[in-house]
């Protein structure tokens, strides 16, 4: 019995110092530290934005009629001049063939008025010698004259009428040569909008039959950056960015230009940069999207402070050092947090460029507390009735 009694007390006992210690270490606010390392820290500005051909050209019809021929087709190499399509041409050789219709008859109205021209005068210099010798009266020189210039004036009118139809010829020919559809640039046609016995129709609007790319090998991102960090972007600027074709390859290119003009879609506002890409070996395609990085610093072998210990601040209780104003950091000193003021450079959101400050790499800094307050441990109240 005695043993048993000896054997209660010291189980009491064992269990007491088991709380207090347990209570006490909960009282101690405990902090998870992280070292200053060096390393290399990479501002950017992030975005997204299309792949585009740096020259797209959409070809069009700038007469109306039925496609006849196609002679390319999606992915064709074309060169400038090259034959892409026809439009059935019957209709524009006959209008060349009456535009040269006309223009003969108003050749020969020429030489019908000229005729007159020759006659009119030969009578109005007869008339002034008759007239000299008193054999006629005035009034017939008159008419005479009046013959010979509406005999001029008719010469005149038939030229015009020459050149009306030389140009009504040329109009024809012109309209007959763009039945024949030719590429206007070398490049691969991307589109192609039109089948063999389709009806195009001209209008205000030209209707776009093939979409053709100038060089694949070179392409641009339009980009839509916010007007936050529109200010952050720079023509020469180096741009990493990625494409879901390829997870795993990181692309490269550089930031041709930043344009002023803004794109405003619902109330938000960001502005076109475009970034230049090397495309030789053909991986991108005209309208994949691109998340891209506008790389706006780096710096290389620098103290880093990681972006947590500079949001850290301290929620024990009891006397702190008073917190001075500006960027800090805390460390540990004999178990309580101490207040150092730092200089901080760059950030790429995880990590920060220490510029001055009273520690050095290899320190630990505070970067969170691992013990949870009063408040977080007490129990939620509930409502209350009155």
């Amino acid at each position: 019995m005695k043993k048993i009694l000896i054997g209660i007390i010291i189980v009491s006992s064992l269990g007491a110092g088991a709380f207090f210690l347990f209570k006490g270490k909960n009282n101690g606010v405990k902090y998870g530290t992280e070292k200053i390392t060096r390393g290399d820290i990479e501002t950017s500005v992030t975005a997204t934005g299309s792949v585009n051909a740096v020259t797209t050209v959409l070809v069009g019809t700038q007469v109306s009629g039925t496609i006849k021929n196609i002679h390319v087709d999606f992915n064709s190499p074309v060169k400038k001049g090259q034959l892409i399509a026809e439009i059935g041409p019957a209709a524009f050789e006959s209008q060349v063939e009456q535009a040269k219709a006309n223009l003969f008859s108003a050749r020969a109205n020429i030489e019908k008025a000229e005729t007159t021209l020759v006659d009119t005068k030969r009578t109005l210099e007869r008339n002034k010698q008759l007239f000299s010798k008193n054999l006629i009266a005035r009034s017939d020189v008159d008419t005479a004259e009046t013959n010979y210039e509406t005999a001029k004036a008719q010469v005149s009118v038939a030229k015009a009428q020459v050149a009306q139809t030389e140009a009504a010829l040329k109009t024809a020919q012109t309209n007959l040569g763009y039945t024949r559809i030719l590429s206007p640039v070398n490049g691969v046609v991307i589109s192609r909008n039109v089948d063999i016995g389709q009806t195009v129709a001209a209008s205000f609007q030209t209707p776009t039959l093939f979409t053709i790319a100038q060089d694949l090998t070179k392409m641009q991102i339009d980009t839509n950056v916010g007007e936050a960090d529109i200010g952050n972007a720079a023509v020469g600027q180096d741009v990493k960015f990625s494409v879901d074709a390829y997870p795993g390859t990181a692309f490269k290119g550089k930031v041709l230009q930043v344009r002023n003009a803004p794109i405003t879609i619902q109330n938000v506002v960001t502005y076109d940069v475009v970034i230049k890409v090397d495309n030789t070996e053909l991986k991108l395609k005209p309208g994949m999207t691109a998340n891209v990085e506008i790389i706006v610093a780096t710096k290389k072998d620098i103290l880093k402070i990681p972006n947590a210990a500079l949001r850290f601040r301290p929620s024990e209780k009891g006397p702190l050092p008073a917190e001075k104003k500006g960027v800090g950091v805390w460390i540990l000193e004999n178990n309580k947090p101490k207040r150092i003021s730092v200089v901080a450079g760059i950030s790429d959101g995880t990590y920060t460029e220490l510029v001055s400050g009273d520690i050095k790499e290899g320190q630990e800094i505070i970067v969170e507390s691992l013990s949870k307050t009063k408040e977080q441990t007490m129990p939620a109240r509930g409502p209350r009735f009155f």
